[in-house]
């Protein structure tokens, strides 16, 4: 039954549909060969759909799927020449572009295992990821070089990588294919860091479309649409962004930066049906449609089929005000580095409650346990369990997440309601006052649907009489005059009594990280202080 649903619902968004049969059976014989990685992903779509444009890279221009395919191959080429064996493991440190998507084809075909590095780590800490994971070697940026610097480990920029490819174009017939290693390389991503150095998660490697059809059961997709992949790729959605356009043989256009004019030029001049993005990215994106509409009120928002985003919670109010603009487009998919997608929400189910997480899609499970092991009623906060087929297999330095009949803990308390998954904040968020339970997110909610609010977070910091003490910064809208008194008075009726904040802070902006997750323990250090 489930493998009959699988094909069901690859055969409605269009995977699966007659073709070319030389064609069809060599992108069969693809996925057969190398799995449903990164390396069988390009084969795959190089076989059916070879002339098709795989990526529009803003420096180095449009490349097909065959020319790209071909690049793959002489990235696997120089990263054995440099003396990596499969198993071996090459860190990346890059931004959105051509060269990344190269790379990890390389290495998904040479078998070699790629740690994902955080374009936004220091110094001192890529030199204790690269150490921590055991790399062999570092390819990055041009921009990154002196990250790198210190490194005990040989080092490659992109531009020299780039000219080891360049040699190797006259010499292919020497090189000759390779094939499908016996071991088939590894993803490591690691985890957000919110409150400390990053841990090294490692990715199963898909062995059939099963994960393909659970995204395409809640979001979709079609083959050969054009897509604007925003979310950094070094990250899980990214990353996860990137195998979903592959798989379904899409244009994908890449930029280094997210630009919000550049991004809206791109969707319009591009005619990107598709953007994939961080909840954060599509907040820019509206501040700056309303600079636009200030000085041209007429200007409508570019048309778009899809917004999918994940990587941090929706903003409160974000939902509406995206679909008010671009219409009911907006899909929040929910999940974590270690248990890949665990809801998604659709248009329909953020019109009905615009801080929902969304429904399990196909083959996802979700439990909701209590303090005594236990599921617990619909409305009920516990914590969050999650099982599918793509379970991280732990992270890399031994350590595991807590399980639950085969579920994975995700650290997130949560309630169902009308089969729908709401967040009720971080375990490790929960505050207690005076002996009472406090999630924050009611009071962020609450605070973010204020008009002359463009940005909220709440937390607890020590408090000697009541144990903690729930606080919030606030960043208004431009322009709009808020006082933390006022916002107090007008959230009072709107949430439970110890839902309300001691105190209100008006600040210019709240610290982030590169996929938009607010950096609380940032905030929480000013408490501390004083």
């Amino acid at each position: 039954m489930r493998l009959t649903r699988q094909l069901l619902i690859l055969t409605r968004r269009g995977v699966l549909t007659p073709g070319r049969p030389d064609r069809v059976l060599r992108q069969v014989a693809s996925i057969l060969a190398w799995g449903a990685g990164i390396a069988g992903e390009i084969r795959q779509a190089a076989a059916r759909s070879p002339d098709a444009i795989a990526v529009v890279d803003e420096a180095r221009g449009e490349i097909t799927y065959a020319a790209l395919l071909a690049s793959c191959e002489r990235a696997a080429h120089v990263l054995l020449a440099q003396g990596l064996s499969p198993g071996d493991r090459v860190g990346l440190l890059c931004r959105n572009h051509l060269g990344l998507v190269e790379l990890l084809g390389g290495a998904s075909t040479a078998g070699v295992d790629v740690v994902l590095l955080n374009t936004g780590l220091a110094a001192a800490q890529v030199t204790e990821m690269v150490e921590r994971e055991g790399i062999s070697l570092v390819v990055h940026d041009e921009e990154f070089g002196g990250l790198t610097d210190g490194l005990s480990v040989p080092r490659l920029g992109e531009h020299a990588f780039l000219d080891l490819m360049d040699a190797l174009v006259d010499a292919d017939e020497a090189t000759g294919r390779l094939r499908p290693p016996a071991r088939a390389g590894r993803v490591v991503v690691l985890t957000s860091g919110t409150t400390g150095l990053p841990k090294g998660a490692r990715r199963p490697h898909p062995r059939s479309l099963s994960g393909l059809a659970s995204v395409l059961d809640r979001i979709p997709l079609w083959p050969r649409e054009t897509v604007l992949l925003s979310a950094p790729i070094f990250h899980t959605w990214g990353f996860g962004a990137l195998q979903l356009a592959l798989a379904m043989r899409d244009t994908i256009v890449l930029q280094r930066r997210f630009d919000p004019p550049a991004a809206l030029a791109a969707v319009a001049g591009h005619g990107c049906e598709v953007v994939f993005a961080v909840p954060v990215m599509l907040q820019r994106l509206l501040s700056h449609l309303d600079e636009v509409r200030r000085d041209a009120p007429g200007d409508a928002a570019p048309s778009l089929r899809i917004a999918a985003v994940s990587g941090s919670s929706l903003p409160p109010g974000l939902a509406p005000r995206f679909m008010a603009a671009f219409g009911p487009v907006l899909y929040n998919l929910y999940g974590s580095t270690e248990v890949s997608w665990a809801a998604i929400a659709d248009p329909a189910d953020l019109v009905a409650a615009p801080s929902c997480s969304g429904r399990p899609p196909h083959g996802t499970h979700i439990a909701i346990i209590g303090d005594d092991g236990s599921e617990v009623p619909d409305g009920q906060v516990g914590r969050v369990f999650v099982g599918n087929e793509m379970l991280f297999s732990g992270y890399t330095d031994g350590g595991r997440r807590e399980r639950w009949r085969g579920l994975v803990d995700t650290g997130d308390l949560g309630h169902l309601e009308d089969g729908r998954l709401h967040l009720d904040g971080r375990e490790d968020d929960l505050v207690i006052s005076g002996g009472e339970n406090v999630y924050p997110v009611e009071l962020e909610a609450a605070i973010g649907g204020l008009p002359e609010v463009h940005d909220v977070s709440a937390f607890g910091v020590p408090d000697d009489e009541f144990g903690q003490r729930l606080v919030a910064c606030v960043v208004p809208q431009p322009g709009a005059n808020l006082a933390p008194d006022r916002v107090i008075e007008r959230v009072r009726p709107l949430v439970s009594r110890q839902a309300l904040p001691r105190e209100v802070h008006i600040v210019d902006a709240l610290p982030r990280n590169a996929t938009g997750k607010v950096l609380v323990h940032e905030l929480r250090k000013h408490f501390l202080a004083d």
